[in-house]
C-alpha cells in the first residue's frame, strides 16, 4: 500500500483542488489567480467540483479494453485466440493475474498498467485498485475540509457528506471483497511518514463501510430531482449517489458478512451468521419497502424491456438501465462502448474480432423450464415432472433463456448477405457440433453463444454497431432485481425459513424470488423446494446465476458461497449434439437435436488460497501488519 497512499497522498489533494500548475507556472501566476483551500470547499458548487471526480474514479468493468473479461466463475470461457486476459489466467489458478506487474498488458479493470490515479483518462485507464485508495484519499480530504463549507444550506451541506461518506465505504467495499479484511482509512494519512496500517478482519472493516452507508443513506435524498440543489440539473441526475445506492450497499455489505466465506474469515465458522443476515435484510427491506410503496424513481423494467438493462440502440446514447439501474459506472467514449463488447460475443464468421467469451453449458443448463421447474442433472435424460424433453432441449424453457442464450438455428443477420459470403454458414446460428459457428479460437466452444448484452444485429453484415445507430452498452454493479435475491438470500438465511420475512418489508423470501419469476413469466417456485431452508437455498441461488447471468457476479458468489473448490462448480462444458436432416429455421425452439451429450472442457484445480486475490508483494512488505492472504 505504500506506493500507492504515499503518491495518492502526494497527488489527491492536489487534483481536489480547482487547478494544478507544475512549479513553475504556480511562481508566474499572480496572487489574485491562486485559489486557496477555503475558496474550494467555501460553497456548494465549488465543493460539488471535488466530489464529481470521485464519480470518474469508478471503473466501468463492461468496457476496459478492446475485449473485456470480467466473469470468472463457472459462467464463461474464453475462445482459444488469446491468452492476455486475467480471466485465462483464473482458469489456471494463477490469480497473481489481476495485477499489472504480473500480467503485461494491464491486468483488465482491476488494476492498470501505469494508469495509477488516472480518473480523467478514457475507459481504458481506470483500474479498480490504484482508483479506490485514491478514492479513499480523496473521500477523506473532503471529510476533513467540511468546516470550510461556510457559505451553504444545510441540504448542500447534507448532499455533500452523503456522497463523501458513500464513496469512502464503496471503494473500501470493492476491495474487501475480493482481498478480505482490510485497513479501514478513516483520516487523512501524511504523505511524508512510513505508514503502517493492519489489517483488520472482513467483519471489522464491514462493520465499518456499514457506518458509512448508513450514515450517506439517512443524509441522502430519494431523488435529486425532488432537492432544491438537484432542480438546477433537473432530469440530469440519475448516477448521482442517493439514499436507495447507499441503502443497496448498505444490505449487500452486510449479506456478504453474513455469508459463509467471510463469516468464516472472521469467527471461523462456515456457515451463515445470522445476525448479519438480519441486518441486511432489514436494510433491503428499507429499500424495497420505500420502492413499492411508489416513493422512488426504481421499479422493475416489464420483460419486454429487459434489454435496456443493458444497452440503448437509436436513443441518442442514452445510458442503459431504464427504472431498474441503481449504481452505474459514468461513462466516455459512448461509441466506443459497443464496438468491443459487441465483438466479443458472436463467433468471428459473423462478429469479427478474435476473443469470444461463451456461455458454458454447465451453466446454460441452470436455466430451467417455463413452468418453474429446473432442468435434470443429466440433460441426456427426459424429465416427466418438469416436461424437459433432450431431444428438444429448447422448447418450453425460461423466458430469459431466449433472451439470453442464442441456441443452435436462431436468425443472427437479418439483411442481405455479400454475394461471395456463404448464406448457409452465416445467417443462422449453426452451432451444432461442427457448425460453423462452432470454433475453438475464434467461435463458441460449448454450443451457446451470450446474447444477453448486445442485439444480434450488432454484427459485421447488419452492422447495428455502427455510429448511426448510437448503440450504447453497458452493465451496471447493481439493479433492482439483484436487490430482491440478496433480500431474498438474506431474509432466508436470517429467519430460517422460505417464509421469513424483515420487519419493514411484506415480502418473504419466496415471495421476493417468485416477484422476478413473475416479471420473467415463469412460474412460482414450487413447493418441493419451499419447506425448509435448506430445501430453498439452491433454488435461490439457481434464480440468482439465471436472473444475474453474466453480470459479474458469479465469481464472487461462488466465493463467499464456499463453493470455488467444490464440484460441479469446478468444471465448463460444452453440449455436443447434431442436427436431424428435418429442420426448421423459422422455429428454431420447436427442432428435433439427436445425440446430445455433455463433455468437461476443463476443470479447474483450485484449493482453499483461491477464495481470495492475492494482495501486491510491494504491499504486504511495508510491515508485518499488512499481511498476505493465506497461501499466496
Amino acid at each position: 500500500m505504500k506506493i500507492y497512499i504515499k503518491t495518492i497522498a502526494k497527488s489527491s489533494l492536489l487534483l481536489g483542488l480547482l487547478f494544478m500548475f507544475s512549479c513553475e507556472d504556480y511562481l508566474e501566476r499572480t496572487p489574485e489567480s491562486v485559489v486557496s483551500e477555503e475558496a474550494s470547499f467555501e460553497n456548494f458548487q465549488n465543493f460539488q467540483g471535488f466530489v464529481e471526480e470521485l464519480y470518474m474514479g469508478i471503473p466501468n468493468f463492461t468496457t476496459s479494453y478492446w475485449t473485456t473479461s470480467f466473469n470468472w466463475g463457472d459462467d464463461e470461457i474464453q475462445s482459444a485466440a488469446n491468452t492476455f486476459h486475467f480471466g485465462v489466467k483464473i482458469e489456471d489458478g494463477n490469480f497473481w493475474g489481476w495485477q499489472a506487474e504480473h500480467d503485461g498488458w494491464g491486468a483488465g479493470w482491476m488494476d492498470k498498467n501505469g494508469a495509477n490515479t488516472n480518473v480523467s483518462g478514457g475507459r481504458m485507464n481506470k483500474g479498480l485498485w490504484p482508483l479506490a485508495w485514491y478514492g479513499i484519499r480523496k473521500a477523506n480530504i473532503g471529510l476533513a475540509n467540511l468546516d470550510l463549507m461556510t457559505n451553504a444550506t444545510q441540504e448542500e451541506r447534507d448532499l455533500i457528506e452523503g456522497q463523501l461518506l458513500f464513496f469512502r465505504a464503496w471503494f473500501h467495499f470493492q476491495l474487501i471483497q475480493y482481498f478480505g479484511g482490510l485497513p479501514y482509512i478513516q483520516e487523512v494519512l501524511p504523505s511524508d511518514e512510513q505508514i503502517c496500517e493492519p489489517r483488520l478482519s472482513y467483519h471489522e472493516s464491514a462493520e465499518l463501510a456499514a457506518a458509512d452507508f448508513r450514515r450517506a443513506a439517512d443524509l441522502l435524498p430519494i431523488n435529486w430531482d425532488n432537492t432544491v440543489v438537484g432542480r438546477r440539473t433537473l432530469g440530469k441526475n440519475g448516477l448521482r449517489i442517493n439514499k436507495i445506492m447507499a441503502l443497496g450497499y448498505l444490505g449487500k455489505d452486510l449479506l456478504w458478512a453474513a455469508s459463509p466465506l467471510m463469516n468464516y474469515e472472521s469467527t471461523g465458522s462456515r456457515s451463515y451468521n445470522t445476525e448479519y443476515s438480519q441486518r441486511a435484510a432489514s436494510a433491503f427491506g428499507e429499500l424495497l419497502s420505500l420502492v413499492e410503496n411508489g416513493e422512488t424513481q426504481y421499479s422493475l423494467l416489464p420483460f419486454d424491456e429487459y434489454s435496456q438493462n443493458f444497452y440503448t440502440t437509436g436513443q441518442n446514447w442514452a445510458i442503459p438501465g431504464g427504472t431498474e439501474a441503481i449504481f452505474r459506472s459514468p461513462y466516455v467514449e459512448a461509441n466506443g462502448s459497443n464496438w468491443g463488447i459487441s465483438k466479443q460475443y458472436l463467433p468471428s464468421v459473423v462478429g469479427g474480432g478474435d476473443i469470444k467469451f461463451l456461455p458454458t453449458a454447465n451453466y446454460v443448463s441452470f436455466y430451467g423450464m417455463a413452468n418453474g421447474m429446473p432442468l435434470p442433472e443429466d440433460i441426456t435424460q427426459a424429465d416427466p415432472e418438469s416436461g424437459y424433453d433432450p431431444a428438444h432441449p429448447w422448447e418450453g424453457r425460461d423466458p430469459r433463456f431466449y433472451h439470453d442464450i442464442l441456441y443452435d438455428g436462431v436468425q443472427v443477420v437479418e439483411g442481405s448477405l455479400p454475394p461471395e459470403v456463404n448464406e448457409d454458414a452465416v445467417r443462422y446460428a449453426n452451432l451444432y457440433t461442427g457448425g460453423s459457428y462452432r470454433d475453438v479460437n475464434f467461435g463458441s466452444r460449448t454450443g451457446y453463444v451470450n446474447q444477453k448484452f448486445i442485439p444480434l444485429t450488432a454484427n459485421q453484415y447488419d452492422r447495428e454497431y455502427d455510429y448511426g445507430y448510437a448503440l450504447h452498452l453497458m452493465v451496471p454493479y447493481m439493479r433492482l432485481a439483484d436487490v430482491y435475491l440478496m433480500y431474498a438470500e438474506a431474509a432466508l438465511m436470517g429467519y430460517g425459513s422460505p417464509n421469513g420475512k424483515s420487519s419493514n418489508f411484506g415480502k418473504t423470501a419466496l415471495e421476493a424470488v417468485n416477484t422476478i419469476r413473475e416479471r420473467a413469466g415463469v412460474d412460482p417456485v414450487h413447493a418441493k423446494f419451499t419447506g425448509s431452508a435448506q430445501d430453498f437455498l439452491p433454488e435461490l441461488r439457481r434464480e440468482r446465476a439465471v436472473e444475474l447471468a453474466f453480470e459479474r457476479h458469479r465469481f464472487n458468489d461462488l466465493r463467499r458461497w464456499l463453493l470455488l473448490t467444490e464440484y460441479p462448480y469446478t468444471i465448463k462444458t460444452s453440449h455436443e449434439f447434431d442436427r436431424p436432416a428435418s429442420f426448421d429455421y423459422e422455429n428454431p425452439r420447436n427442432n428435433r437435436v439427436v445425440n446430445l451429450k455433455e463433455e468437461v472442457i476443463l476443470v479447474r484445480d483450485f484449493t482453499d488460497r483461491h477464495y481470495w486475490l492475492p494482495l501486491k508483494v510491494s504491499d504486504v512488505s511495508i510491515c508485518p501488519e499488512f499481511y498476505q492472504n493465506p497461501g499466496w
